[in-house]
């Protein structure tokens, strides 16, 4: 009937989390471990506080509100570090510098840092000499061309300072967690 093969399901399903969770039944999360993804919102913290700081920096720069620069890529300090770092940084001290979580936040961070300084610098010196070729050889660009982003990467400078600055709150927050 109908209604014993839906309890055979259940019996089913309820099997198979208790064998995923090693042979114990599932249960509701404990407010530590509701904390698992403590990891990622930090890391997306610091690159938020990191992005704003370099709006608010513009600003005093040239006395006006950029609010693209909220949101771009590129400057002092790079925020994709900081994010990247302290996530590595964070999951090391959780989880031990020797886990095989670690192993990957550090592989990933390192892709992202590489990439930061490495392929959209270069693409941010592409867009730069695109920019003067039609600046200069096309004397009536369309009007509705838009200019290439030229602020896309970082140098090896403004990914170490971002990388340091991701390290540090980390273990702040650990610390006093």
């Amino acid at each position: 009937s109908m209604a014993h093969w839906r309890r055979s399901c259940v019996s089913c399903v309820r099997q198979s989390e208790a064998a995923h969770h090693g042979g114990r039944e599932a249960r509701p999360l404990t407010a530590r471990e509701g904390l698992r993804t403590e990891a990622f919102w930090l890391a997306l913290g610091i690159g938020f506080l990191v992005q704003c700081y370099k709006g608010v920096v513009d600003y005093f720069q040239y006395r006006r509100w950029n609010f693209r620069r909220f949101v771009e890529t590129g400057g002092m300090p790079s925020s994709h570090a900081a994010s990247v770092m302290a996530l590595s940084t964070y999951v090391g001290l959780t989880n031990g510098f020797r886990s095989v979580l670690f192993g990957v936040t550090l592989y990933f961070s390192a892709i992202v840092m590489y990439d930061a300084a490495g392929l959209r610098r270069a693409a941010g010196r592409q867009a730069v000499i695109l920019n003067r070729l039609i600046d200069e050889h096309f004397e009536h660009a369309e009007a509705d061309t838009h200019r290439l982003m030229t602020l896309l990467g970082h140098t090896p400078l403004e990914v170490l300072v971002g990388a340091i600055l991701g390290v540090g709150p980390a273990l702040i927050w650990h610390w006093i967690r």
